[in-house]
């Protein structure tokens, strides 16, 4: 039997599950078709469903996302049973005014020259679809689960507010 999985547009639902995890795995398809992931600083999730990061404009990734602007981004939070998979649409700016509203001096380990780092470019990626799994990550739940299984032989089941789809658009 397929798992009933729970289905939004509110983009908010991904956001709010994101914005305090700052470090995303970024996967881009690379030359020859196959993946490649790298951690990358998640800037100021919002709730338009835009991410930005920093990064290089000779960058790998940069020269990935010119040939194929679809990414994942996969985002966890184990000790609270939180993870997240962003698919989304990825383009690359230049923009001097957003680079300074987004810069702060912790990147300055990446940028030393500061926001006027000329090798500085930004990825927008626009939010095209995520899922979600933020199940509570008690004990109790866990036990609750357990004794569901061997008295009538179902699995747990999770809610709709601990497994769903997020299409925005």
């Amino acid at each position: 039997m397929a798992e009933q999985v729970a289905q939004s547009h509110d983009v908010t639902k991904l956001i709010d599950r994101i914005k305090d995890i700052k470090i995303a795995m970024l996967t881009t398809a690379d030359a020859e078709g196959g993946l490649h992931s790298r951690p990358m600083y998640t800037h100021k999730p919002e709730n338009d469903g835009i991410l930005w990061f920093f990064t290089e404009k000779d960058s790998a990734k940069i020269y990935e996302v010119r040939k194929d602007q679809h990414v994942n981004l996969g985002y966890s939070k184990p000790d609270d049973n939180l993870y997240v998979s962003i698919s989304g649409t990825a383009s690359i700016l230049t923009d001097q005014a957003k680079i300074k509203e987004l810069w702060s001096e912790g990147l300055r380990a990446w940028f030393p020259k500061g926001p006027e780092d000329p090798n500085i470019a930004l990825l927008k990626i626009n939010i095209d679809r995520g899922e979600y799994w933020d199940q509570p990550s008690s004990v109790l739940v866990r036990a609750f689960g357990y004794v569901k299984a061997v008295a009538t032989g179902e699995r747990y089941q999770p809610t709709g507010d601990e497994h769903a789809q997020v299409n925005p658009k």
